[in-house]
């Protein structure tokens, strides 16, 4: 995969800086699980009914993760590089997903298939670390997620995302923020002018 910016040593170096202290050897062990991947814009990453096999971690570009209901796509998470993006449930019972993953740019991801994880975190503590850093940090985003649906008015959780996902702002198309914050593309217009005359 030729010109894709990064190459594998970068980002095993990137997840141990962001999740786990590693030695050399253990780079090299991370560094042998990751499966480059290369998507179009509007390419599919993961469909439905598919099984999501691999935690991914997005090098380059900008994917999406949704769901179909009541005849509706309804967007669950969005990610940018240097962010992981995975069907938990589907992952781990090893059950066709309901999810779908799209790349919504041209997008460069570095899989790391669970099992063959797994295997590695057994031989390795900082690479357990990392593996149990990685899904700690995803079930709190969707923890964060859900609470800010919950409990927060609109204009709220326009502003919190403002500050937590501040590219997803400037990259992802309105509609899919609208729909990932669960209000109408008409709503979200409201909110964003509201914000702008503040």
């Amino acid at each position: 995969m030729p010109n894709i910016g990064l190459v594998k040593r970068d980002v095993a170096r990137e997840l141990a800086r962001r999740y786990s202290t590693m030695t050399h050897d253990e780079l090299d062990v991370l560094e042998s699980v990751l499966m480059p991947m290369k998507f179009q814009k509007g390419e599919k990453i993961l469909t439905e009914g598919e099984t999501c096999e691999h935690i991914y971690w997005i090098a380059k570009g900008l994917v999406r993760q949704f769901y179909h209901k009541n005849g509706k796509e309804v967007t669950e998470y969005m990610a940018v590089e240097n962010h992981i993006v995975m069907c938990i449930e589907s992952l781990f019972k090893e059950e066709p997903a309901r999810m779908q993953i799209h790349a919504l740019e041209p997008t460069v991801i570095y899989a790391m298939p669970r099992k063959l994880l797994e295997q590695v975190a057994m031989r390795s503590v900082n690479i357990q670390i990392l593996y149990r850093k990685i899904l700690e940090e995803s079930l709190i985003i969707s923890q964060v997620h859900a609470d800010m649906l919950r409990f927060e008015t609109a204009q709220d959780r326009y502003s919190k995302f403002v500050k937590m996902h501040p590219q997803l702002v400037l990259r992802a198309p309105l509609v899919y923020i609208a729909s990932y914050l669960q209000m109408t593309p008409e709503t979200l217009s409201r909110v964003r002018n509201l914000m702008l005359q503040e």
